[in-house]
């Protein structure tokens, strides 16, 4: 099975699907590496999470426009595909240790 993330329909369907990236969203450094309790994670660089937070702060304070709330939610669709990756990562290494089923 050829899973390309350039065609959406060949990915099966729990891995979401990107058609585009935020043009704010740098092509590189982007993502880092991290080992928790010995499983490689992947986490957003804190160049993202920096500037995820300054949209957060001005949509409290003076609200984003159309194109920031875009952008918003590509990051949120961004840290959900992580999130995604890291519990099958992690499901993945405790179910080769021997403590969990997988099909």
């Amino acid at each position: 099975m050829n899973n390309s993330a350039s065609d959406p329909e060949q990915l099966p369907p729990f891995l979401p699907a990107f058609q585009t990236l935020s043009d704010s969203l740098p092509r590189g450094g982007v993502i880092e590496l991290a080992v928790v309790d010995g499983v490689t994670v992947f986490r957003a660089s804190e160049a993202v999470q920096n500037r995820i937070e300054e949209l957060l702060d001005k949509q409290k304070a003076s609200g984003l426009s159309d194109a920031e709330e875009k952008e918003l939610d590509q990051y949120e669709e961004l840290d959900d595909f992580l999130s995604l990756q890291n519990r099958l990562t992690r499901n993945h290494v405790i179910a080769q240790q021997g403590g969990l089923s997988v099909p």
